[in-house]
C-alpha cells in the first residue's frame, strides 16, 4: 500500500466527501493530511474513521450541530462512517490519518499489530506524550518536503504502532463487556466507547445518566454497571475527571478566573471546584497559575468559545482514587 500526503495552508480547504469520493482519491491507501495556519479546513466522511492530532493550537472538530476542541497532547480517532470537518485554529498545525476499512487493515497490519475489534483502530481519546508527537513530526516533514515513499512510509508505520500500544488495553476491556461471544462483547465495547467519547467531548454540558444510558442503548442501572465492570470507575466519576483536565488545560493557557474556569469546565460550585482539583492533583488552580505565569484578564480579551461558561452540573460528590491522570506536556 502508499500513503498519499496533502497538505492545506492558511485557509485551504479539502472536501474528501463520502465513501465512493474518498475512494476514488485514494483507493485502499492511506491519506496523511496536514494542515497548517488560520482556517485551513478538512472535511471527510469515509468509512474508515480517521485520526487526528494537533501537534501546534487547537484543532476544532465539528460533527452535525455540534463540535469539540482537540489540544496538543491530545490524539482522537472519529468513529466510521462519521461526517466531520476539521478546522485550525489560529496558527495551527496539526495531522490528519484517513482511509477506508481495508486501507486500515493492511496499515495496521503492517504497522506490526492487530486490533479487535476488527478492521481499524477503536474510536477513542488519547494523550499524546511528546515521543509520540516526535513521531509524529516525522510524519509531517515527510509530507511537507517530500521525502519519497520511503520515508514517508516509515514514519507512518511508527506512528501508527504508537498508537496500537496506546489501544492494547482494550482487549481486556473487551473481554469484561457483558455478552456471551466475542462479537456481542466488541459490539457492547463500542456503545460504551461512545458513550465515553460524548463525554469527553462535552464534559463542560450538562449530561445526566439517562441520557448517556440511551446513548449506549442500556437502561441506566444497567449503563452504570457495564461502565464500572468495563473501565473501574463509574460514569460519574470518568465526568469529573475530564472535567478536571479540561480545568488544568484552562488554568495553564487562559486568562480567565479562577471561578470562570470552574464554570467553562462544567461545575456549578466553586469551592466543590476548588477541593476536587487540588485533590486530583495536589496542588490548588491559583498556585498552579503562578507556575506557569498565567495572569488573569487586564484588558478585554476575545476568548475561543470552547473557553466560555456553558451550561454545567455540580459535580460534588469526590473523584474515586482510580481516575485517569494521563500527562499531556511535552
Amino acid at each position: 500500500m502508499r500513503i498519499i500526503g496533502e497538505t492545506l495552508r492558511y485557509g485551504a480547504r479539502l472536501e474528501l466527501g463520502g465513501t465512493d469520493a474518498l475512494r476514488q482519491r485514494c483507493g485502499d491507501n492511506l491519506l496523511a493530511v496536514v494542515g497548517g495556519g488560520r482556517g485551513a479546513t478538512l472535511a471527510s466522511g469515509g468509512d474508515g474513521g480517521c485520526i487526528w492530532l494537533p501537534l501546534r493550537g487547537k484543532l476544532r472538530i465539528n460533527v452535525g450541530d455540534g463540535g469539540f476542541a482537540i489540544e496538543p497532547g491530545q490524539l482522537f480517532v472519529s468513529e466510521p462512517d462519521q461526517r466531520l470537518q476539521a478546522t485550525g485554529r489560529g496558527a495551527a498545525l496539526w495531522i490528519a490519518l484517513i482511509a477506508q476499512r481495508p486501507g486500515w487493515r493492511r496499515a495496521l497490519m503492517r504497522a506490526g499489530g492487530t486490533l479487535a475489534p476488527e478492521p481499524g483502530l477503536v474510536p477513542a481519546w488519547h494523550a499524546a506524550q511528546p515521543a509520540l508527537r516526535r513521531l509524529a513530526m516525522r510524519v509531517v516533514r515527510a509530507v511537507l518536503q517530500q521525502r519519497g515513499d520511503y520515508a514517508l512510509q516509515g514514519g507512518v508505520d511508527d506512528l501508527l504502532g504508537s498508537i496500537i500500544d496506546l489501544q492494547a488495553d482494550f482487549g481486556d476491556m473487551i473481554e469484561r463487556c457483558p455478552g456471551r461471544t466475542l462479537a456481542q462483547r466488541q459490539n457492547v465495547f463500542l456503545r460504551l466507547q461512545r458513550v465515553r467519547n460524548l463525554m469527553a467531548t462535552r464534559c463542560e454540558q450538562e449530561l445526566d445518566i439517562p441520557e448517556l444510558a440511551r446513548v449506549a442503548s442500556y437502561s441506566p442501572w444497567h449503563f452504570i454497571r457495564a461502565f464500572h465492570a468495563v473501565y473501574g470507575e463509574t460514569p460519574h466519576a470518568y465526568l469529573v475527571e475530564r472535567r478536571l483536565e479540561r480545568a488544568r488545560r484552562l488554568v495553564r493557557s487562559s486568562p480567565l478566573a479562577i471561578s470562570e474556569i470552574a464554570g467553562a469546565s462544567g461545575f456549578e460550585n466553586r469551592c466543590a471546584f476548588s477541593r476536587l482539583f487540588k485533590q486530583r492533583f495536589g496542588i490548588s488552580a491559583a498556585a498552579l497559575r503562578r507556575e506557569h505565569g498565567v495572569g488573569t484578564r487586564s484588558r478585554r480579551r476575545r476568548c475561543d468559545a470552547d473557553e466560555l461558561p456553558r451550561l454545567a452540573v455540580s459535580a460534588t460528590p469526590p473523584a474515586n482514587s482510580r481516575q485517569l491522570g494521563a500527562p499531556t506536556d511535552f
